[in-house]
């Protein structure tokens, strides 16, 4: 006789309780069980969950339908070897996840840093240009030897940040930044990526040298939809 897997949940939220007793099961599966395990009875299940043994039930058959359990006779319900729409579907769902996030957070820049750029290009001194002029030296540089410029990249935005002088959306844009890193490098790493980049960076400190706030603004507000559509491409 077949030993059930002994397996720890956690209590389930109200709601759509079955989705989610659903994807505790099917993660569990997958991280812990392989195929012809058996699963606890439906009873256990509802009290480890702490919800309807029908919560249960309807959670159990909502994984068979996509071919990742089995009631056999005699058995109970039986792990079967994952077929393409039980994997394919939960991963469909974090990337999609994944991308609404990063959307969301490419919005937040493009709120956030063109203003600044506008207000930048008033407060903005010869050395602040000659540090940013450095600054696209070296990725220059970096990108013709095909290397990652993601520290002059981070750089050159934050001291535009900074030299909009306010310290709270200082803080906004480092934290943006940071959050994005992942996802910034590696775009940076595709096709034409690092050259836009630059060229865009290039437009910005133009118009920052004339000292010109609507050109600032725009150039910024031009670059990171640049950048936004490649990102989002690589998602």
């Amino acid at each position: 006789m077949v030993t059930p897997a002994k397996v720890e949940f956690e209590a389930i939220r109200r709601g759509k309780v079955y989705e989610e007793v659903a994807r505790q099961i099917q993660n569990h599966i997958f991280e812990n069980l392989q195929p012809g395990d058996v699963l606890p009875p439906e009873r256990e299940l509802a009290q480890k969950f702490g919800v309807s043994r029908s919560s249960v039930r309807d959670a159990i058959r909502c994984l068979e339908l996509i071919g990742l359990l089995e009631p056999q006779q005699g058995r109970g319900t039986v792990v079967c070897e994952p077929s393409a729409e039980a994997v394919v579907g939960p991963l469909t769902a974090v990337i999609m996840q994944k991308r609404k996030l990063v959307k969301e957070l490419l919005d937040v820049r493009k709120i956030v840093e063109p203003p600044l750029a506008r207000r930048a290009a008033l407060h903005v001194t010869d050395s602040l240009i000659g540090e940013l002029e450095q600054l696209l030296e070296r990725q220059s540089v970096k990108a013709r030897k095909g290397e990652l410029a993601i520290e002059e990249d981070n750089e050159f935005h934050y001291r535009i940040a900074r030299a909009a002088d306010n310290a709270v959306l200082l803080q906004i844009v480092d934290v943006l930044m940071d959050t994005l890193q992942e996802t910034r490098e590696k775009s940076l790493q595709t096709g034409d990526r690092p050259q836009k980049s630059l060229a865009g960076h290039r437009r910005i400190l133009s118009a920052l040298a004339r000292r010109d706030p609507a050109a600032s603004e725009r150039a910024m507000r031009h670059h990171l939809e640049e950048i936004e559509a490649i990102v989002l491409q690589k998602l």
